[in-house]
């Protein structure tokens, strides 16, 4: 190897005095380990005059083979690391739909925070699917809409969001707030109960019992069709009151999201992951660990 080194050097600087300084060492016994490689090689390498020096044939043909040795020898270090760290799993986190910037952030922060042991992904779906793949230990851990009953699971509040009342913008101009009763005549509408968190239930009997019987049910769960059902006049829907949160960005014209002076639900998003797989040694110990500390205080919006 180092009979090679001297070599590129000099095939690189054609002056034995130059490629000498910069291996530092005298010329001479550069010269010399040039020869014994020549020797070694049974060719002559470089071409020698007073003013010159030279590649012959054969160093130029040994000059990329050498350099190509001696970069695979200098990888050596990095690729015994590489070989001997232990290898990133590949772990996924379930995304329900309208998660709120605030949890996103905790997110790109668990990513961060455990890039040495493993590689999380993220994975969309309803809460109940979510819910039901950790479970079946398809993903590591979830967000969710709460409540979910499911005693493998552990479950950590990580956010509670206020709703409001999406309600057409002109029949409510210069109001701050809506009451119960001011959404009487209109038409309640909620997406599919397959794309529905569970909690809506509970809104939709609270909001029968007021006298909020008329209901529109869509057969799609794309929440901008909710939102032309309500611009057009005829229906609202709960939604988040946070201005932050991505669900604003179904609303169109003439759709305006307002506090309900006599009702404060609010929705409540958990971390969830499977028990035994968080305890003694467990394959998604660390992770958890790491998630716990950077989830562990509640937001309120």
């Amino acid at each position: 190897m180092l009979h090679l080194r001297y070599f590129v050097a000099v095939a690189e600087e054609l002056n034995f005095s130059q490629a000498a300084r910069k291996l530092h060492m005298a010329a001479s016994p550069l010269s010399q380990r040039i020869k014994d490689l020549e020797r070694e090689l049974g060719h002559e390498l470089f071409e020698r005059t007073t003013h010159r020096v030279a590649l012959t044939p054969a160093g130029t043909a040994l000059l990329p083979l050498a350099r190509d040795v001696l970069e695979r020898v200098n990888a050596i270090p990095w690729r015994l690391r590489e070989a001997v760290r232990p290898r990133r799993n590949t772990e996924f986190i379930g995304m329900p739909a309208g998660v709120h910037p605030y949890l996103r952030d905790r997110v790109r922060l668990l990513e961060s925070a455990g890039r040495e042991a493993f590689e999380l992904k993220r994975w969309p779906g309803t809460s109940a699917d979510l819910v039901t793949a950790v479970h079946d230990g398809r993903l590591a851990l979830t967000l969710a809409r709460l409540p979910v009953s499911d005693p493998a699971l552990e479950i950590i509040e990580v956010m509670r969001e206020r709703l409001g009342a999406a309600v057409p913008a002109d029949r409510f101009s210069g109001r701050e707030s809506v009451t119960l009763d001011d959404l009487v005549n209109l038409s309640y509408v909620a997406t599919p109960n397959d794309a529905t968190p569970a909690y809506f239930d509970e809104i939709d009997a609270r909001l029968n019992s007021a006298g909020v019987r008329k209901r529109i049910r869509t057969n799609t769960a794309d929440y901008s069709g909710v939102s032309e059902l309500i611009s057009g006049g005829i229906a609202f829907s709960m939604t988040m009151l946070s201005p932050e949160s991505p669900m604003h960005l179904y609303r169109l014209d003439n759709v305006v999201v307002l506090p309900v002076a006599d009702f404060q639900p609010a929705l409540v998003t958990g971390l969830l992951y499977r028990k035994d797989r968080a305890r003694g040694g467990a394959d998604l110990e660390g992770l958890v660990t790491q998630a716990r500390e950077i989830f562990g205080e509640a937001i309120s919006v």
